[in-house]
């Protein structure tokens, strides 16, 4: 009598087979990708030399990680720059500020729900620098209502 071999010895004989041809898959991890953060308008109402704060209000806390898009890491000390108009809608000196984040690219920022802006929704400028990376200027748009936000910020390469 002839002993018949099932499906499931046939799918481990090939599997055995790619691991001995390719080697084990397994091992090597997949290189991490970011996707770069979107940039948006600088504005008119940037003014560079803001004074470094952590805070310009109180009501919104952002913070994240500031990383390279070319492998995810975190870039230390990168330069933040924030401005924003007040709760009644006016840019002022009051709502801008500079900061440095952290030895793991961390930063935490707070600030007032900006007031609405003629023709604009509230939203927040951002210009964010590292050595060896393109500057980044984007905007962050807060929902009604939102007291965090959560943002991890991508920059590019140079």
């Amino acid at each position: 009598m002839r002993w018949r071999r099932g499906v499931g010895y046939w799918v481990l004989a090939a599997w055995a087979l790619t691991v001995v041809i390719l080697g084990d898959i397994h091992t090597a991890p997949a290189a991490a990708v970011c996707a770069p953060t979107r940039p948006d308008a600088e504005g008119p109402f940037y003014k560079p030399n803001a004074p470094e704060r952590e805070s310009t209000g109180r009501g919104l806390m952002v913070s994240g990680v500031v990383r390279s898009s070319g492998d995810c890491r975190p870039i230390p000390g990168v330069r933040i720059e924030w401005w924003s108009a007040n709760v009644r809608g006016e840019y002022d000196d009051q709502h801008r500020a500079i900061q440095r984040g952290d030895g793991e690219g961390r930063y935490r920022y707070e600030t007032n729900v900006p007031g609405r802006y003629p023709g604009r929704p509230p939203h927040l400028h951002v210009r964010v620098a590292a050595p060896g990376h393109r500057t980044l200027i984007t905007q962050l748009y807060p929902a009604s209502g939102q007291t965090s936000l959560a943002v991890d910020f991508v920059l590019i390469p140079e």
